[in-house]
């Protein structure tokens, strides 16, 4: 879900020609959860290899890192470790959800009204450990960092852009500002373009978010950026305080110099500062390698060919070096 303070946050289009040569690590599950919820057949049933396990996301992975890599971005991918805590809670609720999608899904398959089927399909997506475990073998192939983060992602690549391991981090969530990341760029791992309901078809560009950047112009500091989110809400409390929105909460938190005193007259059912320490206090781990190796073609074709039944001749065409661009040729494409 992330902080939803997107809307108060200024940014600037850059384009890929400006982020090579820059090394930027990517939130996985952010980027894996993009492509179990966009790669699709027509209707809304995920890509499979012929023994019925899942490719959406090793399709996904090999495309857009092969294409970052070939404009020359230098690209690490982080995992997430142990959930916080607090976290369970809106991990339940999205289970929820996506158990309610999935019978709508269903429903709309039996009347075979496929476009409804696809429309749920996307709210199902879920990222297992098996999922994860085969993109982490696939980044390895391709000579790119895997990170393991001691918890949340978001946290880890803040850590090694403010530590200057990383000049960028990768994501959608606005969460990797409030846990300090002094550079944010969003719509990387996108496709770069897409085709509006109306048929229009718009080009995506990164967007660029300085942290130092942000914060002068909500004429604010770090923890006042904090307590800001958890009163609009986070993963860590669900839902925020309620009727306050961003505008609002930036209010407050120029207003209140003593935070105990502010949640306690908000009536909040939480302790704010439980969450506000994951955030200050979240556990990373130092203990990371950033080297970037040569793409092992006879790896990236056994795992994906031999064992996921990929197109040999697709595979081999984005991971040479001669290939700059893929082109959008069909799903039919990939597979045997």
């Amino acid at each position: 879900m992330g902080v939803k303070i997107g809307d108060l946050i200024p940014r600037k289009k850059v384009n890929f020609e400006d982020l090579s040569n820059k090394r930027i690590a990517i939130d996985a599950s952010n980027m894996l959860y993009q492509f179990l919820s966009s790669i699709r057949q027509q209707d809304g049933t995920l890509l499979m290899d012929k023994k019925g396990r899942v490719t959406s996301h090793l399709m996904g992975t090999l495309t857009r890192l092969t294409n970052l890599m070939n404009k020359g971005v230098k690209i690490s991918v982080v995992f997430d470790g142990k959930m916080p805590i607090l976290k369970i809670k809106e991990q339940e609720n999205r289970e929820y959800r996506k158990n309610i999608a999935a019978g709508k899904m269903q429903q709309a398959l039996e009347e075979e009204d496929y476009d409804e089927a696809y429309k749920y399909s996307k709210q199902t997506s879920r990222l297992t450990k098996e999922m994860c475990d085969e993109a982490k073998k696939l980044i390895d192939y391709l000579g790119l960092p895997v990170i393991q983060a001691a918890g949340e992602a978001d946290a880890q690549a803040a850590f090694m852009c403010k530590n200057n391991d990383v000049d960028y981090v990768a994501s959608s969530d606005m969460d990797c500002l409030v846990f300090g990341a002094p550079y944010l760029v969003t719509n990387l791992t996108l496709s770069m373009k897409r085709k509006l309901p109306s048929g229009e078809v718009i080009y995506i560009r990164p967007d660029l978010i300085s942290l130092k950047e942000v914060l002068s112009s909500l004429e604010i500091n770090q923890d006042q950026l904090i307590v800001m989110s958890i009163l609009i809400g986070t993963d860590y409390n669900v839902g925020g305080v309620k009727n306050i929105g961003p505008k609002k909460a930036l209010n407050l938190v120029k207003k209140y110099n003593d935070y105990d005193k502010m949640f306690k007259e908000l009536n909040v059912e939480f302790d704010w500062k439980d969450v506000f320490d994951v955030y200050k206090k979240h556990d990373v781990t130092k203990n990371y390698n950033l080297e970037w190796k040569e793409i092992n073609k006879e790896k990236v074709i056994k795992f994906l060919v031999d064992e996921h039944d990929f197109s040999l001749e697709r595979v081999e065409k984005l991971v040479s070096k001669e290939t700059t661009k893929s082109k959008n040729e069909g799903l039919n494409k990939w597979f045997k």
